[in-house]
């Protein structure tokens, strides 16, 4: 397996104003990184000022190491923005984590409105950053993306039919790009975690109690900071598929051993969930 440090790497995090963008950020800078934090969210300008501060940066999060960026990533213009800010305060990007994600609606949403914002921000996202930054790296022969997806995107999830869909699709558009462009340097990971402690697993969105308890039952809640050294770890030693929980590759080899019989199973699990 080769290896790819991140110090000295120019990364851009999205969704960095807490969870495990944050922690991705914290970890990354501690490995000699320096990072843009990314959010829609004004409160990643005290995120990335934190960082900064820790790692002697200024005190408004301008430092070497840590910069901050309010703005909508799932945007074209956005996108944009957001590159030619990292650009201008790092001098490039090697690195991009697209970690930005959002529930979306329970079942099968009441709008086009609602599947359109998912679909924007868990899909359209990574691949509107990718259509900016590989042409670049295809030119210098490096760069790496990283898709935040969830065991969603390899197990399917109770409850919500958007979060499913658009995990699945991230895990496939980080596949592809692996694929397409390895020849050329650049790299692709993903990440599909079950449980992991933050806002997002406390959303009643995705279909409330019954969802909330599948992602539980199924395995150990891990904090941010766990998710992002096993991240991180895994993306200097160039791993595709990430898991920070490990049993999610024996659920994932039990499905595709016999597919219709884990249909069978998990329709009869979210029975059971639906009745408590």
């Amino acid at each position: 397996m080769s290896s790819r440090s991140v110090d000295g790497a120019r990364v851009i995090v999205t969704g960095a104003a807490g969870g495990i963008g944050a922690a991705l950020a914290a970890k990354l800078i501690s490995r000699g990184a320096s990072v843009v934090l990314a959010d829609l969210s004004p409160t990643v300008k005290q995120t990335a000022e934190h960082l900064a501060a820790g790692s002697h940066g200024d005190s408004d999060g301008a430092g070497p190491h840590a910069h901050s960026w309010v703005g909508d990533v799932s945007s074209v213009a956005g996108v944009g923005e957001l590159i030619a800010f990292a650009d201008n305060r790092l001098g490039g990007v090697d690195m991009y984590f697209a970690n930005a994600g959002i529930i979306g609606p329970a079942m099968l949403g009441d709008s086009d409105a609602e599947w359109d914002a998912i679909i924007d921000v868990n899909v359209r996202a990574h691949i509107r950053a990718a259509q900016a930054l590989v042409p670049r790296w295809k030119a210098a022969g490096s760069g790496y993306f990283v898709a935040t997806a969830s065991a969603a995107g390899l197990l399917t999830q109770i409850g919500s039919a958007a979060y499913s869909v658009t995990k699945h699709a991230s895990v496939g558009f980080a596949e592809w790009l692996s694929v397409t462009y390895r020849d050329d340097g650049i790299r692709a990971s993903v990440v599909c975690p079950m449980g992991v402690n933050t806002n997002l697993l406390g959303d009643a969105g995705a279909g409330g109690g019954a969802a909330q308890r599948a992602v539980t039952e199924a395995g150990t809640v891990l904090e941010p900071e766990q998710v992002a050294s096993i991240v991180i770890d895994a993306v200097e030693h160039e791993q595709f598929l990430i898991l920070p929980h490990p049993e999610v590759l024996e659920m994932y080899r039990m499905k595709g051993s016999d597919y219709d019989r884990w249909l069978r199973g998990m329709s009869r699990y979210q029975t059971r969930l639906n009745g408590e």
